[in-house]
């Protein structure tokens, strides 16, 4: 279950405000010879206070963590990502072995559904193989958004990796919030608990508070 104490309150036309002492900490994606993502790689935690802000409007010179820039930019934080349940609004792909759910809009492009061989659409057809299958399920747990997810049977459960409660900072990307914490929008409004949720740091997101990968698009980054 969640930790209750643990919360994330997004200001107006400001930063993320991360209460209860989530810890903080830097993970990258370890690449193959190729330049494909095959998992992600620990880079150690960020020293933060039990209450602390992290920049929304990419701007700030003190990254992750906001430094009132947003006043001086008169940053429009507007939120407008859907507070309702990935179930009611995902599509789903129907295979031998595996069922793979998909909300794309919250997809932040990591790369993991991909590589220079196939991906998982294709692969799925070929699910009936235990190592096709374990492949597709490693690229889906690898998801940081869970725009991708999976059951293993038609209307089962959607089945989600063990992550710890967590704030991931993605180098030049975005934060990775896993562990099921808990993220309100300015106006009070809940969004779904989630396991992986993924959040704007580059200001520039069409679904703000949620990231819909346009970081890449304009080339945000740390520096």
């Amino acid at each position: 279950m969640p930790d209750e104490g643990k919360k994330i309150t997004i200001r107006p036309k400001g930063p993320y405000l991360f209460r209860g002492g989530i810890p903080l900490v830097r993970k990258s994606q370890v690449m193959s010879e190729h330049g494909e993502p095959l998992s992600w790689q620990e880079e150690g935690p960020v020293e933060a206070k039990e209450t602390y802000r992290l920049c929304r409007c990419g701007q700030s010179k003190t990254k992750p963590f906001c430094d009132g820039t947003h006043t001086i930019d008169r940053f429009d934080g507007t939120q407008s990502a859907d507070t309702g349940q990935i179930a009611d609004r995902s599509k789903t792909f129907r295979s031998p072995k595996i069922f793979i759910q998909e909300d794309h809009p919250i997809c932040v492009h990591s790369g993991f559904c991909r590589d220079t061989v196939s991906d998982i659409w294709s692969m799925r057809r070929h699910s009936t193989d235990p190592e096709v299958l374990a492949k597709i399920i490693d690229k889906l747990d690898n998801c940081p958004s869970g725009a991708l997810a999976y059951a293993l049977e038609s209307g089962g459960e959607i089945i989600e990796p063990e992550l710890a409660e967590e704030v991931v900072v993605i180098p030049d990307g975005t934060l990775w919030v896993t562990g099921g914490v808990r993220v309100e929008r300015s106006d009070g409004q809940p969004l779904e608990i989630r396991n992986r949720v993924t959040l704007c740091r580059c200001g520039a997101s069409s679904i703000k508070p949620l990231c819909d990968g346009t970081h890449k698009e304009i080339g945000f980054t740390d520096s």
